[in-house]
Order: structure tokens, then C-alpha cells, then sequence
């Protein structure tokens, strides 16, 4: 799999995951503004008429500016991928670990009660665990949680959605910016 680059605004929050094509547009556009970590791929372009090739080198995170500052996503958006990696593949009711084919999203409060598709409302559950909870709550049918679900921040959600192929400077960058209660062993596993 091809590294992908770490966007960032003036600012140094994170925004999103670019792949060395769209990355290499932002650099010969002249946006660019500073860059981290190391480098990423260098792409080689076209001969000069005195015969010299032309190359750009990609960092693994790079500033870009513009007319105005891209603010970072308030809420990221849900998704199983993202809900199983912030969950580390474990089922938030038995604690086994599984994979994602093997998992599901359970509603903590049912939609059917009021409860909402949300970071907040939503866990990773094996489908047995699943099943066994149904439409209930947790208090009807005596289960518990085994940690509570809660919303990434913007750092986190790229970590979690590239997680596969995270760069170590990449990593070090996004740790700084993540949650205290995370940064310390969270996504290690």
C-alpha cells in the first residue's frame, strides 16, 4: 500500500489524507507552505531543454494555504471502519477481539427508543452480543458496557481511517493532537 500524505492548514490541524497525485498538484500550485517529516516519494517530471529533469519531492505532512484557512471537520463522519478501529475490533460487551467481517454496530440506546446514529450512541458488538441485546437497553436485559463510546477528535478520525498505513512521523504528529486520556497507548495495539 502507497503512504499517503498528511494535509494540514496554516494553523498545523490536521484536515485530511492526500494521495501523492493530489499532493503533488498542491506543490506545483504553489501551496504548500511548510512541511514535516520525512520524505514520501519523489516524483521525477519532464526534461529541460538543456537535457535536466525536473523532481519534486513529497514530505509525509504537508501545510497548505489558500485564500482563507480550511477549518478542520467539527464531527467526522461515522463509519464501521472508523467505529471498529476506535474500538480496537473488540466487542464492547464481551471484550473478545474479532475481525471487522465478524463485527457489527449496536445502537447503545435502540433508534427505536430515541437514540441516535451517533459517535456517542454507538459501539462495536459481535454479532452474538448483538443479537443477544436487540431492541433493549443495557439495564433491561443486565448487560454492561465495557468502555463508553465517545466522539474522535479530527486527529484521531485520521488516525483511526489510515490506520493501516500510518507513517511513524505521521503518527508522533496526530498523538500530539489527540485527547489526553489517548495519547498514551491508544491505537498501539
Amino acid at each position: 500500500m502507497q503512504a499517503r500524505i498528511l494535509r494540514l492548514n496554516l494553523a498545523g490541524q490536521p484536515l485530511d489524507w492526500l494521495t501523492w497525485q493530489e499532493a503533488s498538484c498542491l506543490y506545483v500550485r504553489d501551496l504548500v507552505t511548510w512541511s514535516l517529516g520525512g520524505i514520501v516519494q519523489r516524483v521525477r517530471g519532464g526534461f529541460n531543454r538543456y537535457g535536466e529533469r525536473s523532481t519534486l519531492d513529497l514530505a509525509s505532512i504537508i501545510a497548505c494555504g489558500g485564500s482563507r484557512m480550511a477549518r478542520p471537520r467539527r464531527r467526522p463522519p461515522l463509519t464501521n471502519r472508523a467505529l471498529f478501529f476506535r474500538d480496537i475490533h473488540s466487542c464492547l460487551y464481551c471484550g473478545n477481539i474479532f475481525k471487522s467481517i465478524e463485527l457489527t454496530r449496536d445502537h447503545v440506546i435502540p433508534v427505536s427508543k430515541g437514540g441516535m446514529d451517533s459517535w456517542e450512541n454507538v459501539v462495536t458488538a459481535c454479532r452474538r452480543c448483538n443479537q443477544h441485546k436487540g431492541n433493549h437497553l443495557l439495564e433491561e436485559i443486565d448487560m454492561e458496557l465495557l468502555a463508553l463510546p465517545f466522539c474522535p477528535n479530527a486527529a484521531e478520525y485520521l488516525a483511526l481511517i489510515n490506520s493501516e498505513r500510518i507513517r511513524g512521523d505521521q503518527m508522533e504528529f496526530l498523538r500530539s493532537q489527540f485527547s489526553r486520556r489517548r495519547q498514551q497507548d491508544w491505537l498501539l495495539h
